[in-house]
């Protein structure tokens, strides 16, 4: 193993196209074209789900046991609840994040035979019209609406228009990366590791490395919603490492530099073995990291176990602050964690054994005691 060159400008160019291609979940096929297409830029053949999840290969030396990445491309939104007769739209969330983050929100509708812009606003959203009420009034998704930018006053100028319930509506992400390193967004979570892999996919086809054996990029679009990597990995997959983020909150342990190794969330801890590995490796390569548990918070790798996948899973994080909101990360956290996967995509099995689904007792490991 050894540590290759990350492509930084690269990384930072398709973190900036994946942002502003919309993708809420049940949404994502614009930003699955996209990834395809800079997968075939970069030479790596791939396959896709019926739903549009990725599946790419970079081959190995062995066919098995092999591994896959994964990182998920699909993001938070909104649905239209329901046509108000003030020409307005109720709105429902697709995936869980709070109303209050969507409050002045730039958002696009989408309709079946067209799109539109608009504004999430709080039911009463003027000061100079409700005065102090603006402060005490609810919060929550039956307390926002969505304004859109077209000349509608009824309930029968957005049917004119098209607007039906359930069509679909993409929060603006309006990323910004400031000279200091930091780069504030919507969606981060997770286009920055579906960028991140990406980058450490080019780093080792640029390189001409050859890996001991196959290794999987995975680019999941229903993450958010909870299904994930349930339905994308090859049966001979063994180790699958989940690319997320990690919330930098009070009680927590998580930076926004260098790569957090999840130990714990709420589905319990990640397998022993993968997540000593992926230590290891930073350990070995001097890789800024540090380890966290987080108790509200599931990835890929929860949707995989239970989906009855028989894989090792460990999960690496790149800090957050302020998660599923305006999100901010630094992009130092993203190198260290594409170097970090590019290394891993080079070591060997954990265990030969694992190249079976089931085995004697020969071979299995065990923890130190």
């Amino acid at each position: 193993m050894k540590a290759l060159r990350i492509d930084t400008d690269y990384l930072l160019d398709i973190l900036l196209k994946l942002l502003f291609t919309p993708s809420p979940s049940g949404y994502t096929d614009r930003v699955v074209h996209l990834v395809c297409e800079e997968l075939e830029r970069l030479g790596v053949p791939f396959e896709l789900t019926r739903r549009g999840a990725i599946r790419a290969t970079l081959k190995g030396e062995a066919a098995r046991p092999n591994k896959a990445i994964v990182a998920h491309i699909d993001t938070l939104g909104a649905m239209v609840k329901s046509l108000k007769p003030n020409g307005r739209l109720q709105l429902v969330a697709v995936g869980h994040w709070n109303a209050r983050f969507a409050e002045g929100a730039r958002c696009t509708l989408f309709t079946d035979i067209g799109q539109h812009r608009g504004t999430i606003l709080p039911m009463k959203a003027s000061g100079h019209t409700f005065g102090p009420e603006i402060d005490s009034q609810p919060g929550g998704w039956d307390h926002v609406e969505f304004r859109i930018d077209e000349r509608v006053a009824d309930l029968q100028d957005l049917l004119k228009l098209g607007v039906h319930v359930g069509d679909f509506v993409a929060i603006d992400t309006n990323p910004e990366v400031t000279a200091t390193g930091y780069i504030n967004s919507r969606h981060l979570d997770d286009k920055a590791g579906a960028a991140l892999l990406l980058a450490a996919t080019k780093a080792v086809k640029d390189s001409g490395v050859k890996l001991p054996v196959d290794c999987h990029p995975l680019f999941t679009i229903a993450e958010e919603i909870g299904s994930g990597a349930s339905s994308a990995l090859h049966q001979d997959v063994a180790e699958m490492l989940t690319i997320d983020n990690g919330t930098t909150a009070p009680g927590q342990n998580s930076s926004e530099f260098g790569a957090t190794i999840c130990m714990a969330d709420m589905g319990g801890p990640f397998d022993y073995h993968l997540t000593r590995r992926i230590i290891q490796i930073c350990q070995e390569f001097h890789i800024p990291h540090q380890r966290d548990i987080f108790k509200y918070y599931r990835s890929d790798s929860a949707a995989a176990l239970e989906a009855g996948n028989d894989v090792r899973t460990a999960l690496v994080a790149f800090g957050i602050d302020a998660s599923h909101g305006y999100e901010r990360i630094h992009r130092e956290s993203l190198e260290s964690i594409a170097e970090l996967v590019a290394i891993y995509m080079q070591s060997p099995p954990l265990y030969a054994r694992d190249r079976f689904e089931m085995g004697p007792r020969a071979g299995f490991p065990t923890v130190p005691g």
